[in-house]
């Protein structure tokens, strides 16, 4: 599939990137000791629930020097990142023709993130203490934040509307000081769905990697804006939505502790299929805790599934002018063979590949 070019000044060039999944039985095909790849032992479930989201690939072409960059994820089954891939197992085929000279670097991207913090409700009691879970759920975040000084960071919580807590420009180290100075909240609405379409129009002007954290128990109690309209804009949008959905959290509270208030009545399953629908839909994942004890792997895996890509550049070796389409298909190869790639964990164990490409549009050039 060939996508049109659309702009002649940031000259666009399409590529139709072929998801490539490389199956149990295509992974266990035979191949010399020295071709194969060992990862690290991971865990044998995702941290995630329901489906992960898929992201835009990020191509881009220089026409000024005819490279082509892509930057995409190599996961297994579970979402978790495949490292120790060489430069020699990516094999890069542009219009059909195998590129030479391919380069491969790892990325750690630093990102721009939009916290969007749930801060309301209708119960006064149950308010309180649901303010402060999720407040902990942010400060915890916070913590992991504080390893990678190049992100930036802005805080929003919400009620009835968004409330600007911290931009940008505010340094990671006094966000905790905000979170700490909220108290309790006020008697409101929780408008999540007009909260997300909010956050969303806020961050499109932002540049690079970016994504929005929302914590939130998933609750929508008079919104202007339809569940559907959510889940079309941010479609369109392609910004990922990572939800720490404390659903479960919540609701064992209330069931617990407030079992006459009107949280007791919330429509609980409704609210954990929308905020997973939320974030399928946006390209991100979705974060269903049993509790809010620790939440760092969750957290971890967040964060690798954002920033860290595996990075290919070659330069094209067909003669095509700026504007016409390139299809591109990338494979893991094992170069002693020729055949699939063969991965395995500490034990020996196979592990499938896949390749989360997707069709995408260059969005940036060079003109000289």
């Amino acid at each position: 599939m060939h996508l049109p070019i659309q702009d002649k000044v940031v000259r666009m060039v399409t590529a139709a990137l072929v998801l490539l999944l490389l199956s149990a039985e295509a992974s266990t095909q035979t191949a010399t000791p020295t071709g194969q790849i060992r990862i690290p032992n991971r865990a044998t479930a995702p941290l995630f629930t329901g489906k992960p989201g898929k992201q835009k690939t990020e191509i881009t072409f220089d026409s000024a020097t005819g490279i082509v960059t892509l930057k995409l994820l190599v996961q297994d089954p579970n979402g978790y990142f495949i490292p120790n891939i060489r430069r020699d197992n990516f094999v890069i085929y542009e219009n059909g023709v195998r590129q030479e000279n391919v380069t491969c670097d790892i990325e750690h991207a630093p990102v721009s993130l939009l916290i969007l913090l749930e801060f309301g409700g209708r119960a006064p009691g149950f308010n309180r203490l649901a303010s402060e879970k999720l407040i902990g759920a942010a400060e915890q975040f916070l913590d992991e934040l504080g390893k990678d000084k190049a992100d930036k960071i802005a805080l929003w919580k919400y009620g009835d509307k968004p409330d600007k807590l911290a931009d940008f420009s505010e340094s990671i180290e006094k966000l905790p000081s905000i979170l700490m100075g909220l108290g309790a909240p006020e008697l409101s609405e929780t408008n999540l769905y007009d909260a997300v379409i909010f956050a969303d129009e806020h961050l499109r002007p932002v540049a690079g990697r970016k994504a929005i954290v929302l914590i939130s128990s998933g609750v929508d109690t008079f919104s202007k804006t339809h569940y559907e309209d959510v889940i079309q804009t941010v479609k369109e949008a392609g910004t990922p939505i990572y939800a720490i959905a404390l659903t479960r959290v919540l609701r064992d509270l209330a069931d617990t502790e407030y079992r006459a208030s009107p949280a007791t009545k919330m429509n609980w399953t409704r609210a954990e299929k929308e905020l997973q629908g939320i974030a399928t839909a946006s390209g991100g994942r979705a974060y269903l805790p049993e509790n809010t004890v620790n939440l760092s792997p969750m957290y971890d895996d967040l964060m690798e599934n954002l920033k860290v890509r595996y990075v290919l550049t070659y330069r094209s070796s067909n003669n095509l002018g700026p504007n016409s389409p390139r299809s591109v298909r990338v494979a893991l190869v094992d170069p002693k063979t020729g055949g699939p790639l063969r991965i395995v964990d500490e034990n020996g164990n196979a592990v499938p590949a896949v390749l989360t490409v997707t069709e995408a549009t260059s969005q940036t050039t060079s003109e000289r």
